[in-house]
C-alpha cells in the first residue's frame, strides 16, 4: 500500500519540511491497512467503550475479596474459614484441582471447587521464542472471545503482559487489537486468571533456566489486548488481587505493575487518588495533535498537553516516575524535531518526573507501519538524552510469534 496522500499545505508537511534540524524526510500518515477503519458520521475514527450489559463469566473466587469469599460460602452453607484454605491454593499453589485440596473434606470437594472455580481461560495455542524465555499465550474465554497474555523471562525478574479487554475500542489504526472492535471487557478474575496460569507455567518449569525454586511472576504490564483505564472497576479490582497479601491476594509490590492507556484523562486522575503506587505509563506516540489525532483517536477527545498534564499530576501526587511509551514508526512520528518537541513539553513540567521509552515497531514490509532505520532511531534517542530526559529503547520480544498484541488472535 502507498503512503496516503498529503497536501504541501498539511500542517504535518509544513512541519516536516520546515524543522529546526532540517528534517526533510517525508511525513507518512497514519492508515488502515487491510481492514476499515470505523468512523463517525463527520469522518472521526470511532472510539467504543463496552456495555454493562455485556454479560460476564460466572463469579469466580478471584472476583470477591477474602471476606466476600467467607460470605460466600456461609451462603453455601459452608463454614466461612474454607475461604482462606480455597484462597491458598488459588494464590499459593495456583491449584484449582480438587485432587490437590486434602485439606478439604472430600465430600462436596468437588461441587465446592466447581462453585468458587469455574473455568475462566482455555489455552488455544501457546508459542515460544527467545531461547525458551518468552512465551505467549493465546487463550479462549467463556464465550469463546479470544485474548493473549505474554511472559517473559529477564535477568532477575520475570514480567507477564496481561489483556484487560477482549478487543479494543480505542481505534488506532496500527494496532492488530484494534482491528478487531472491542467485544467486552474482561472480569477481574479473568485478569488475575492469567497470572496464576503464569505462575503454574513457571513452577513446572516451562519458562527457560530457572534461576531459584521458588520462582512466580514478579512484573505485570497492563499492556496487551484492550485500554486498562477503559475497564477501570475491574482492572483496579485485579491490581488489589496482585497486592493482597496472601493468600487474599498474590501479594506482589504495587511498583512491579505497570498500567498503561492511550490516554483517558479523567481515569488517569482517578487512578492518581487510589493510593496505590502503581507505576503508570502513557502511550503517547506523538507529541504534537495534528498527528496524535489520526494516530490515537482518543486524542480528538483529550489532547496531547492534557493527557501530559494528567501524567505530571500523577507523578506530583503518588511520587512515582511517570513512564511515556513512545512506539517508533518510520516516517510517520521519528522525526528528530518530534523528538525536541516532546522534550519540550516534559520539561516543561519539571525534571525527573518521568522517563521515555521508545518502542521499535515489528518490521512489516511493504506497509506503512514498520520499523524506523536505526541511524534515525538512533538520533530520536539522543535527542531526548541531549534536552535531559531519561531514555531507555525498549527491549522487544516475540517478533519471532507474532508478539505484537492482537496478532496471534487476529491469526485464528
Amino acid at each position: 500500500m502507498t503512503s496516503p496522500t498529503r497536501t504541501p499545505n498539511s500542517p504535518l508537511n509544513r512541519a516536516a519540511v520546515s524543522s529546526a534540524d532540517g528534517d526533510a524526510r517525508p511525513q507518512v500518515l497514519p492508515a488502515a491497512e487491510g481492514w476499515e477503519q470505523q468512523r463517525t458520521a463527520e469522518g472521526r475514527p470511532l472510539l467504543q467503550f463496552a456495555s454493562p450489559r455485556v454479560k460476564q463469566p460466572p463469579q469466580h473466587l478471584a472476583d470477591l475479596t477474602l471476606a466476600e469469599r467467607a460470605e460466600t460460602l456461609k451462603e453455601l452453607g459452608l463454614q466461612p474459614f474454607r475461604a482462606k484454605q480455597l484462597s491458598t491454593h488459588y494464590f499459593q499453589h495456583w491449584t484449582t484441582d480438587p485432587e490437590r485440596m486434602s485439606d478439604l473434606p472430600k465430600a462436596g470437594r468437588e461441587e465446592l471447587v466447581e462453585a468458587m472455580f469455574p473455568p475462566l481461560l482455555t489455552e488455544v495455542r501457546r508459542l515460544r521464542t527467545d531461547d525458551g524465555n518468552t512465551i505467549k499465550f493465546l487463550w479462549r474465554l467463556f464465550d469463546g472471545a479470544l485474548v493473549e497474555s505474554v511472559l517473559m523471562r529477564y535477568p532477575g525478574r520475570i514480567t507477564l503482559c496481561v489483556s484487560s479487554q477482549a478487543g479494543c475500542g480505542m481505534n488506532c489504526p496500527f494496532c492488530a487489537t484494534g482491528q478487531a472492535g472491542l467485544t467486552r471487557n474482561m472480569s477481574t478474575a479473568e485478569i488475575v486468571d492469567q497470572v496464576v496460569a503464569a505462575n503454574r507455567v513457571i513452577a513446572a518449569g516451562e519458562l527457560g533456566a530457572t534461576e531459584h525454586p521458588d520462582e512466580r511472576v514478579t512484573n505485570i504490564v497492563f499492556m496487551g489486548m484492550g485500554e486498562p483505564l477503559a475497564n477501570y472497576k475491574r482492572v483496579m479490582a485485579a491490581v488489589h488481587r496482585f497486592v493482597d497479601p496472601a493468600p487474599e491476594g498474590l501479594g506482589m509490590s504495587a511498583r512491579n505493575i505497570t498500567v498503561s492507556t492511550v490516554g483517558l484523562v479523567p481515569a488517569i486522575r482517578k487512578l492518581a487518588d487510589e493510593e496505590l503506587p502503581v507505576t503508570f505509563a502513557l502511550s503517547l506516540h506523538a507529541p504534537d495533535d495534528e498527528l496524535r489525532d489520526e494516530l490515537i483517536p482518543v486524542n480528538n477527545r483529550w489532547k496531547v498537553d492534557e493527557a501530559i498534564d494528567a501524567a505530571h499530576d500523577y507523578f506530583r501526587k503518588t511520587g512515582r516516575r511517570v513512564s511515556i511509551e513512545y512506539a517508533l514508526i518510520k516516517d510517520m512520528n521519528d522525526h528528530a524535531w518530534r523528538a525536541s518537541l516532546l522534550a519540550k513539553k516534559l520539561n516543561q513540567r519539571g525534571r525527573g518526573w518521568v522517563h521515555v521509552n521508545p518502542i521499535p515497531l515489528n518490521p512489516t514490509p511493504g506497509s506503512i507501519w514498520t520499523a524506523s532505520e536505526p541511524e534515525v532511531q538512533d538520533e530520536f534517542v539522543e535527542t531526548l538524552r541531549a534536552a535531559g530526559i531519561p531514555t531507555t529503547l525498549r527491549d522487544t520480544r516475540g517478533k519471532e510469534i507474532d508478539g505484537a498484541c492482537g496478532q496471534l488472535a487476529a491469526a485464528e
